[in-house]
Order: structure tokens, then C-alpha cells, then sequence
């Protein structure tokens, strides 16, 4: 791991001007002082109480970017809304340059934590006691309530890509997700969030929507055969149609005619106002928390906020669901589909026809799939090698290597969904209205 030369202690937050310590240590020597005056800057406390101590400190272990930390702390008085239990997040990693490359993710999470503060905010997300960062530097510090998972009513944590490990009927759980992210969508295009919103989170047309290809159609055609090779390699490990010799001709078809049409394709995605909202990027299952009201109905609240921002609605739908267990992209998209728009429309955006959703959805996982997740098989390869061994998907050995059985469930999703869905007749109909 490459270490930073010159790690940053503390920064001064562009919204409170407070100084916000950049790293744990720094957090550990301003202690009860900083959390006093940061709580009450942010008005999550009082001003005539204050943190009083900490007695727990924790680390807490995973994420793709800075330190995170669990805290339990003290106050002088109790106050409605005011956690002891906190979950602590940093943007930046001192200690490992290709993590701290991501530090930047945070500055959009940080005014999202300001914005569900707000009376009557739409959908459930940890409660925010601090949030600020540095642009200049990427240097940001978020403390929010600790999610308790498995206490009370609130259900254990569900890893992503592990659904058939968790529940016996995984509709219940993205159907509450799905009416999660639609809320959010519609009370922000219906004008009941900040009357700022544009100028908190600006539309950004390159981040909120499928990334880019990384090469030409020379590049391509090199993925295309790697992913051949892979499926001729380990056979077991994808479902005997999409091994086949007659999809990797439609593949390799289709996928250098999306390349081609690149330009169109964003242009499209990106054209439709009506399609684009504030949302959650990365709502999958992990991500998320459930429990259940005094009726039985499930609810869902969203954790980890990094890269909120107005998104396109094929973003949405796949950072929301291309996680899922693959009975849902089996029979249940539609339905989600339907339910998006419904409640999308119901919760104060405009009306969509479930034709022209599913018409946007499909051609961003056909842009999105072909220009990132054609690199699954090489990255499970590369996480395990050994995988070429695996009896399937679910052996054990998967067990070893999160990245490796994500990649693999999530890229085994992504061509069951082109196998299913005619990406040829998406393109025509594109091209037909363009």
C-alpha cells in the first residue's frame, strides 16, 4: 500500500468553519470538546448542553474509502433526536493512496446529511449530528446514529449478493428499497425538499449517469474474448445459456453496436428530465436497513450517502438492485419497474410510463454492463484464481473473497438480464427516435 507523505490533521468545513479533525487520532485528542461544538454548530444539540463523555471507541471495519468508527458517548442532558450511539465516517485514508483517491465522495454526503435533518424529509437515513467537509482538500468528517442491526425491531445486516443466505423471499426487501428510492425521487422533483436542491446537489451529467467506456472497439473486442475465454474455463460457474456459443455471438453483436452508439445512448439517458433525481447511489442490500411497524409492513431506511446526487434513473435501479438475488431479475423487475413509477409519481414527481422507464433502465445496464461490468470475470480471476475450481457460484471457496463473489454474481445478473432483454431492439427504438 502506498502511504501519504503529508497526512492532514485538521481542515476548516466550508458550511460551520469549525475545525474538523481528519483522522482518528486528531478526532481522539479534540474529543468531548470538538463533538460539543460540532453538535451544536450543526444544531443537532442544544447549546446549553454538551457531550459530556465518550465511553466507547471502536473501529469498525469495511468500506471502500476513509476510518470509520463506533462511538458511544454521554451527555449532560438527554435531548429528543440527540443518539449516544454514533457511527463516525472520514473521507480521507492516510495510510492507502487508491482509497484516498475516493475522498471526494463525501462532499455530496455531507449535505445530504444537512438535507435529512429537515422537517417531514421523505424516507428514513441515519440521524445526522455532524457533517462537514473541505473541498479544497477532500477533507470531510460525518458522525451520524449508529443503525443498531439485530436489536429491537430493527432486522440483522444483509451482505449484498448473499440474499438466498438471508430470507427465504427477497421481493419483500427491494420492493421496500425500490419504494424508498422513488419517495426520495418524487419529493425532490415535487419541490418538498430544500428550496435549494439544485444548488446542493447540481446535476452532474457525467457522475449521474453511466460511466464512459475505457477504449475503442479493438479494446472491446479483447474484453469480449476474455469473457469467452472465462466461460469456457469454468463452464460451472454461469448458467448453461449464458455459456452458450450462440449468446457470445449476440453478445459480442450487440455489444459492439453499443459501443458505436455511446454518444446517443448518454444522450438519452441524459435528455429526460423527468428521469433524473436526487437519489441514492449504491442502495444496495448492505446498504440498506429494515424493520417492521406494528402491522408487520416492512419498511427501509439507507445507509452510506457517498455520491449522492441527482441521478438518472438506470443509475438508481442498478445501484439499487444489480446486487439482487437473481430471482429477482427472473420475475420480478417488471413489477419494480411499475412500483418505482407509481410511487415516484405519488410522491410528487411527475408521470412516467413503465414502457419509457424500462426503455431508459435497460439501455443503462446495456451501457453500464458493457463498459464496466465485462471486467467481472478478470477481476474474479484475479481476486481467486482458484475459482476456476469452484464447483459453482455458491462453493464455499467464494467465501474466501468478497470482491471475487460479488464481481461474479453481479456480472452472472448482468448477462441474464441481455439474455432476457433484446438490447438490439432498445437500440432500434433509439435510433428510430433520435
Amino acid at each position: 500500500m502506498a502511504t501519504l507523505s503529508a497526512p492532514i490533521d485538521h481542515v476548516i468545513g466550508d458550511v460551520t468553519g469549525l475545525a474538523i479533525p481528519a483522522h482518528t487520532d486528531a478526532l481522539r485528542g479534540d474529543g468531548v470538546a470538538f463533538l460539543t461544538r460540532a453538535f451544536q454548530a450543526f444544531g443537532a444539540m442544544s447549546a446549553d448542553n454538551r457531550v459530556d463523555a465518550i465511553t466507547q471507541w471502536e473501529d469498525c471495519p469495511g468500506g471502500s474509502t476513509g476510518a470509520k468508527l463506533f462511538l458511544r458517548v454521554e451527555y449532560a442532558r438527554e435531548e429528543p433526536g440527540l443518539p449516544q450511539e454514533l457511527f463516525v465516517k472520514f473521507s480521507r485514508d492516510f495510510h492507502d493512496e487508491r482509497r484516498d483517491r475516493q475522498r471526494g465522495e463525501m462532499e455530496g454526503e455531507a449535505r445530504f446529511a444537512a438535507i435529512s435533518r429537515l422537517p417531514g424529509f421523505p424516507i428514513e437515513a441515519p440521524a445526522a449530528c455532524f457533517a462537514d467537509f473541505d473541498h479544497a482538500s477532500g477533507t470531510g468528517l460525518i458522525v451520524t446514529e449508529r443503525v443498531q442491526f439485530g436489536e429491537g425491531t430493527i432486522e440483522p445486516h444483509r451482505r449484498k449478493c448473499l440474499d438466498h443466505l438471508h430470507t427465504p423471499e427477497p421481493l419483500p426487501y427491494y420492493r421496500a428499497t425500490v419504494t424508498a428510492l422513488a419517495r426520495l425521487a418524487g419529493a425532490h422533483k415535487g419541490g418538498k425538499l430544500a428550496p435549494d436542491i439544485a444548488e446542493r446537489f447540481p446535476w452532474d451529467p457525467v457522475a449521474g449517469t453511466a460511466d464512459r467506456m475505457a477504449g475503442d472497439a479493438v479494446w472491446l473486442s479483447a474484453l469480449l474474448d476474455h469473457c469467452h475465454a472465462f466461460a469456457a474455463s469454468a463452464p460451472q460457474l454461469l448458467p448453461p445459456e449464458l455459456r452458450s456459443e450462440e449468446f457470445h455471438a449476440r453478445m459480442r453483436r450487440d455489444a459492439l453496436r453499443i459501443h458505436a452508439l455511446e454518444e446517443p445512448i448518454q444522450r438519452y439517458l441524459t435528455g429526460n428530465p423527468d428521469l433524473i433525481a436526487l437519489c441514492h447511489w449504491n442502495a444496495h442490500i448492505d446498504n440498506c436497513w429494515f424493520h417492521r411497524d406494528a402491522d408487520g409492513a416492512l419498511h427501509c431506511g439507507l445507509i452510506d450517502w457517498g455520491r449522492v446526487g441527482q441521478l438518472t434513473f438506470g443509475s438508481v435501479f442498478w445501484g439499487g438492485i444489480s446486487a439482487a438475488h437473481h430471482d429477482i431479475w427472473d420475475h420480478h423487475l417488471d413489477e419494480l419497474l411499475t412500483l418505482f413509477a407509481q410511487e415516484y409519481h405519488h410522491n410528487g414527481g411527475p408521470a412516467i410510463t413503465v414502457d419509457e422507464l424500462t426503455q431508459h433502465v435497460t439501455l443503462h445496464i446495456a451501457l453500464m454492463g458493457v463498459s464496466r461490468v465485462l471486467d467481472f470475470p478478470e477481476i474474479v480471476l484475479f481476486r481467486l484464481p482458484e475459482a476456476v475450481n469452484a464447483s459453482g457460484p455458491r462453493d464455499p471457496i467464494f467465501a474466501t473473497s468478497d470482491p471475487a463473489r460479488n464481481c461474479l454474481h453481479v456480472y452472472i445478473s448482468f448477462l441474464k438480464f441481455w439474455h432476457e432483454r433484446d438490447f438490439g431492439a432498445a437500440l432500434d427504438r433509439l435510433e428510430v427516435q433520435a
